[in-house]
């Protein structure tokens, strides 16, 4: 297929969010610029005292995580490829007196922009899925950690993503490990499912397997690979929220979120 076709048709989308999300009771920008944090437990237990260490955060939208992470001292870069969302987070970044730094760019072709190495690399919650191949994004990955680095990713599981959301109920319809794209067009997006936003997206769902064996061929230690049985985020239909406030399907039936740490 035509990747560039099918990356610029994603890029229109997200620039298409960037104003509707930064508006949206989902991110909360009002409070955030009042210090509130964007972070959950498992990436702040995952990276431990960020204080001093530099950081490369990968796809990061419009930056409130990597903003986050430099209020807790960490010396901090964001990547992504939405035009918009760049400029809103250049512009959060100056609003909020932060030193923290972003790039325009596919996350595959960060190594064409970036010579520094970091300290941290890290990733989250709805990327790996933009990505036909993993095997470059591990490789640019294992270029720009330090020795001795960490790379941390937690993101939606790939169960979750075989799932045709389109429908009600939604009907297993992709393959847990599926190298065709997936094609997607709808009203809204995750964060304003209401908004008048047509969203047209191409999208790859990789398995467990495909995210261990393409950091270890790049060269990384896998320190563990986790999975857990709820989320952050209430992104799938039919989700109960716990007492501890992450969302959770009835019966637990399969795990919602996965988590990886390797070292350079």
């Amino acid at each position: 297929m035509d990747l560039d076709n099918a990356f610029n048709i994603n890029k229109k989308t997200w620039n298409d969010r960037v104003a509707i999300h930064a508006q949206s009771d989902f991110y909360k920008l009002d409070a955030f610029k009042k210090g509130g944090s964007s972070l959950n437990r498992f990436e702040l237990e995952a990276l431990g005292d960020v204080s001093g260490k530099s950081l490369l955060h990968l796809q990061c939208h419009f930056g409130q995580d990597t903003l986050s992470f430099s209020r807790l001292g960490a010396r901090c870069t964001g990547i992504d490829f939405s035009e918009k969302a760049i400029a809103f987070a250049q512009n959060l970044n100056k609003e909020l007196a932060l030193d923290a730094s972003f790039i325009c760019c596919n996350v595959l072709d960060t190594s064409n922009y970036l010579t520094k190495t970091f300290d941290i690399v890290f990733t989250s919650y709805g990327t790996i899925g933009w990505l036909p191949d993993l095997q470059p994004w591990a490789k640019m990955i294992a270029q720009r950690l330090k020795p001795g680095g960490m790379f941390y990713i937690v993101d939606f599981h790939p169960i979750a993503w075989m799932f045709d959301y389109s429908v009600s109920p939604p009907v297993m319809r992709y393959g847990y490990d599926q190298k065709q794209a997936i094609y997607e067009q709808y009203m809204g997006s995750y964060a304003a499912p209401n908004a008048a936003l047509e969203s047209k997206e191409y999208g790859w769902n990789h398995s467990l397997g495909s995210v261990i064996s393409s950091l270890s061929k790049a060269g990384l230690t896998i320190d563990y690979l986790e999975e857990y049985p709820e989320s952050p985020y209430n992104v799938f239909p039919s989700l109960e929220q716990s007492k501890n406030g992450m969302y959770e399907l009835p019966g637990a039936t399969y795990p919602l979120l996965f988590a990886v740490k390797a070292t350079k």
